[in-house]
């Protein structure tokens, strides 16, 4: 411990500085070379504009939130998003040794802090960080890029102001990718491209470039032009300050810029042309200047870029190689340089006290806080809940009010989070290490301990009631029966499966009725997998796993008509109510996977009872009578009906939505629903006709066959039931040189064949446990 004179009131408050967790096993400061330290830090700090901007006249906050990123990394699975976070983080000095994914030195990645990801090389939770870099505060979240953990990129979106698509520059635009910008488009994220891997073998950017045109649709062009690929793959030049770029360094961490090469300006020089022609595109005053023939700067073309690119209306792509050290700090000098701000971003509220009128957020911490729980953790220190600031300041001790539920809480710790480390910071009369901040203004991310919520709630300062837009939490997809081996383990069984469930909103737990089993669902295999091994891990408790279940649906296809009386005496006060409509199914695409109309003119059944009605026909479609599972894309329009003055009761009428429901199911002709996944095989050309012909097997459909070198690609829509054990038969059928990946696209009706069996086996099942 360092102790530090007070120097100044002002001083004390503002000397605060980090210190990463690698930094503490280094010597301590002296006195002096921390207040040195401190006082750089003090001109450099964000808040230290306060005086400066009150003396200029404009807001305390503006060139703080101006010196701003909010980011996360997004890619298909293994494109090298983690590995471009860890030197990210190693460049920008928040870390001093540079660690791979898969942990072969025994460490792992930084991002990637559980056991499970440093095992199987994959990201599974998102994880959070900051770093600065050239005076810029980034607050960088990394994504999972496995589809079974695609809630977590939703999650990350939802909050950030932009984002960084890793493209691998041999596998190109693949199936995730196409989800991921898929996601970005919901929520309306300006974004970068990086080409990663220039090392590898078969690395094309420009025609990965290509790809993200045709594929994604990207309105884009390259800032960057290699040199070299593969393993004569030196360092780039960059098109807008037309400099070539050299990495050299142990770790590429010093940067060498030299001229371009004299063997490359005529690429340079055409690239540099297409870049300028796409941006004046959609840029009016680059465009200008561009048609009348005029010389465009460097510094012109800069800012066009940034004005585009905050518009959503260009891609800038990047390129380099995290895994070589090679392109990183141009990367990061993009993401200062083009992508938005906090307050360049428009955000929208929900004025609860206005039905839920939009209104548009300033952004700005002299307004009413309102801040999104995006992420729940559970972690070693107890319960973390993420929170994105969207407006106002939260500080240690202030109440915050959750709108969601009404509670008012305290604010018992606000932290920042560094991966799976707390931050440890230096402040105030003595230096210390201590895990909290003190306050968190607009357009920051910080954790909060101790805050009962689910994520999604929204808390403000109560002077305002506003809610944030919820995020797209897709439907479970699989489900696995699930039960502790020792009736001892049944509390932790339980506690477990109640903590992954708040964490994760597409894991979802429930009680099969007739066989008393404990069902979990998620997004798939892997999804549930991990779920199992971290109860085994985390909680010490060994399960027994059953096979796995596909989450089938129910549907109707066309209109039937409802006319149902319950009507029951029993002596006393009886039962009575008479529901009359129809149920019909919604039109596709509807948003929505459940209809009630209520269209009685008059007063035929007494208002108060018609929530009872729609309570029971809701009820009613969980349960289909194909195969009792839910029914799903209806629409029930109750018309007419009747009640009694003494007998009607919401019960009586709820009883009678219930049976209506069940009478005339039968008459709309139902049908079963079954996932399907949208497959992406790659395979070595020679084994091309033996994987179409399998998938023919498995009832798919080929919707793309494409061709990268000497690989095959094939894309195809097939039937969940029919993928189980995939991995092991395309290994077996391609000499384990084959890979796939699956997402999941839609609820299809299954083949009559298909539905008879269904049918049989549920009927025979339900005879078996009524006998």
């Amino acid at each position: 411990m360092v102790r530090v004179r007070r120097a100044t009131s002002l001083t004390s408050r503002l000397l605060h500085f980090t210190v990463s967790p690698a930094s503490l096993t280094k010597p301590s400061p002296s006195p002096a070379a921390a207040l040195l330290q401190g006082s750089f830090l003090l001109r450099h700090h964000p808040f230290s504009n306060l005086a400066r901007a009150k003396e200029e006249k404009e807001p305390w906050w503006k060139e703080s939130m101006e010196r701003v990123r909010n980011i996360g990394i997004s890619a298909h699975i293994d494109s090298g998003k983690t590995t471009l976070t860890e030197r990210v983080l190693f460049y920008t000095g928040r870390i001093h040794e540079i660690h791979e994914v898969r942990g072969r030195d025994g460490v792992g990645a930084k991002m990637d802090s559980m056991d499970l990801e440093r095992e199987k090389g994959i990201t599974i939770q998102s994880a959070a960080t900051y770093c600065t870099w050239k005076n810029y505060q980034v607050n960088i979240i990394d994504t999972p890029g496995h589809v079974d953990f695609t809630i977590e990129v939703e999650r990350a979106l939802r909050v950030l102001d932009g984002a960084i698509l890793v493209l691998c520059s041999v596998g190109g635009v693949q199936s995730q990718s196409i989800t991921v910008d898929r996601q970005m488009r919901r929520y309306e994220v300006p974004r970068v491209a990086f080409i990663n891997k220039l090392d590898r073998m078969g690395a094309d950017p420009f025609k990965v470039l290509n790809q993200a045109r045709t594929k994604l649709k990207h309105h884009n062009a390259a800032v960057q032009v290699p040199i070299g690929l593969e393993d004569e793959f030196q360092g780039l030049v960059d098109l807008v300050q037309m400099k070539a770029y050299y990495f050299q360094g142990a770790n590429g961490e010093k940067v060498v810029t030299a001229d371009i090469p004299a063997d490359m300006e005529a690429l340079v020089a055409e690239k540099r042309h297409e870049l300028i022609e796409m941006v004046s595109e959609v840029d009016d005053k680059l465009a200008d200047s561009f048609l009348n023939d005029e010389p465009i700067s460097n510094s012109d073309l800069d800012e066009a870029i940034r004005r585009a690119t905050v518009a959503r209306k260009f891609v800038p792509v990047f390129m380099g190689s995290a895994f070589k050290n090679k392109g990183v700090q141009p990367l990061l000098d993009g993401v200062i340089s083009y992508l938005p701000c906090p307050t360049e971003v428009e955000n929208y509220a929900l004025d609860q006290k206005k039905d839920e009128e939009k209104v548009l957020l300033t952004g700005s911490p002299d307004g009413p806080l309102v801040a999104l729980a995006f992420k729940l953790e559970e972690g070693r220190f107890g319960q973390l809940t993420y929170l994105r600031v969207y407006e106002g300041i939260i500080r240690k001790g202030d109440f915050i009010v959750n709108i969601n539920t009404g509670k008012k809480i305290k604010v018992p710790r606000l932290v920042r989070m560094h991966s799976d480390d707390m931050e440890a910071s230096f402040t105030g009369y003595y230096a210390m290490y201590f895990l909290d901040i003190q306050e968190a203004h607009a357009g920051q991310i910080v954790a909060v301990f101790g805050v009962d919520c689910a994520s999604g709630d929204t808390f403000t300062n109560g002077s305002v009631r506003y809610t944030m837009t919820s995020m797209n939490v897709p439907e479970p997809v699989m489900s696995l029966a699930v039960q502790p081996v020792s009736k001892d383990s049944g509390g932790q069984f339980s506690k477990a499966l109640n903590r992954f469930q708040k964490e994760d909103p597409t894991f979802r737990v429930g009680l099969d009725p007739e066989s008393g089993q404990t069902i979990i669902s998620g997004m798939g295999e892997l999804h549930l997998d991990i779920y199992v091994e971290r109860i085994r891990r985390e909680y010490k408790v060994d399960a027994t796993v059953g096979k796995p279940q596909v989450n089938f649906r129910e549907t109707i296809t066309s209109r039937a008509d409802f006319d149902y009386l319950h009507k029951k005496q029993s002596g006393g006060q009886g039962q009575y109510g008479r529901v009359c409509g129809y149920i019909e199914p919604l039109p596709e695409g509807s948003s929505t996977k459940f209809e009630f109309e209520n269209m009685i003119v008059g007063q035929a059944i007494p208002s108060n009872f018609i929530p009872a009605i729609e309570k029971g026909f809701k009820e009613a479609a969980n349960s289909g009578s194909l195969i009792g599972h839910p029914v799903e894309n209806i629409r029930i329009v109750l018309t007419d009906g009747a009640s009694h003055a003494v007998d009607s009761s919401e019960l009586a009428f709820k009883l009678a939505a219930i049976y209506a429901f069940r009478k005339c199911y039968t008459a709309a002709k139902p049908v079963v629903l079954e996932p399907v996944m949208l497959v992406e095989v790659k395979i070595p050309a020679e084994f091309q006709g033996n994987i179409v012909g399998d998938i023919n097997k498995r009832k798919g459909m080929i919707v793309g066959q494409d061709q990268e070198g000497d690989d095959s690609v094939i894309t195809a829509h097939v039937p969940l039931n029919k993928m189980f054990g995939y991995s092991t038969a395309l290994r077996s059928m391609t000499q384990g040189k084959g890979e796939f990946s699956m997402e999941y696209k839609e609820h299809s009706p299954v083949s009559q064949d298909d539905q008879v069996v269904l049918v049989n086996t549920y009927k025979a099942s339900k005879g078996e446990t009524t006998a």
